[in-house]
């Protein structure tokens, strides 16, 4: 049975799924929970938090779930106390919230560009100002940021505000890294390439019908060296590796995940 997390606190926001299957945050709840973790799951949908919650407390661990907007600062707060509260002093922040905004520089407003910086970015910065300062204190903690390949290269998809905005959080992970390092505070981004989950999915029927749907999927399997997207699992069991502490002396990384993609001029 794995071990590694035994005893510790970890929140993850973004912690339940848009829609039947396995999420990032979902198979990462899931995953950390089963390495001994108890898990604060946090969502803006309260039943998809639920859900994650249920998961957990069936395979007899110790769990809650919260309801909570993460570019909210007030109920970010609220969902870290209650965490505390119920759960203990948090040990490991799993910043997965995302949002896909679609579309090339003419179509995009300018509503549609703060969208993407305010889910992707300023929601990581509340909830990292929310428990850093008790991590400083202890001089423990692990904090891990989802950002994207898309942050650092092209994907064949035209999105800039959604790959500007995961560019941003690369930066804003190392910077934080060097800030807190003297504290033994660790932060660390996972960097998932194609990953195909529900939110893809979901993303993609926003913009196009079923048969384009099919076929972006197709090329999607194409461009990875491995020749398929990988899941959920793939990057939970990244994040689970920087959580514990077989990453006590790993700091500031971009662990990419991403089956040799970005390798690749594809």
């Amino acid at each position: 049975m794995d071990q590694r997390l035994l005893g510790k606190t970890v929140l993850v926001f973004g912690g339940g799924c848009c829609a039947p299957g396995w999420g990032n945050g979902k198979a990462t709840s899931v995953l950390l929970a089963r390495a001994g973790a108890k898990v604060a799951v946090v969502d803006i949908n309260k039943i998809a938090a639920d859900e994650t919650a249920s998961l957990i407390e069936e395979e007899g661990g110790e769990v809650i779930a919260l309801t909570a907007d993460i570019t909210k600062r007030d109920q970010v707060d609220i969902a870290v106390s209650t965490a505390r509260g119920s759960l203990g002093e948090i040990d490991v922040l799993v910043n997965n919230v995302g949002m896909v905004i679609g579309g090339g520089l003419e179509r995009l407003d300018v509503d549609d560009w703060h969208s993407a910086f305010k889910t992707n970015v300023t929601g990581f910065f509340h909830s990292c100002q929310a428990v850093m300062p008790a991590m400083r204190k202890r001089k423990s903690g692990s904090v891990i940021n989802i950002g994207s390949v898309s942050g650092a290269r092209q994907m064949g998809i035209d999105y800039p505000a959604y790959a500007a905005a995961k560019a941003a959080v690369t930066q804003f992970t190392k910077s934080l890294a060097v800030e807190y390092a003297p504290h033994h505070v660790r932060v660390n981004a996972v960097v998932p390439g194609l990953i195909h989950t529900p939110l893809v999915e979901a993303s993609l029927a926003r913009l196009y019908d079923g048969a384009e749907i099919n076929r972006i999927l197709e090329t999607r399997n194409a461009q990875v060296p491995m020749g398929h997207m990988g899941d959920a699992w793939d990057v939970a069991e990244a994040v689970l590796y920087l959580a514990s502490d077989g990453a006590k002396y790993v700091t500031g990384i971009e662990l990419v995940v991403d089956g040799g993609l970005s390798c690749t001029t594809r």
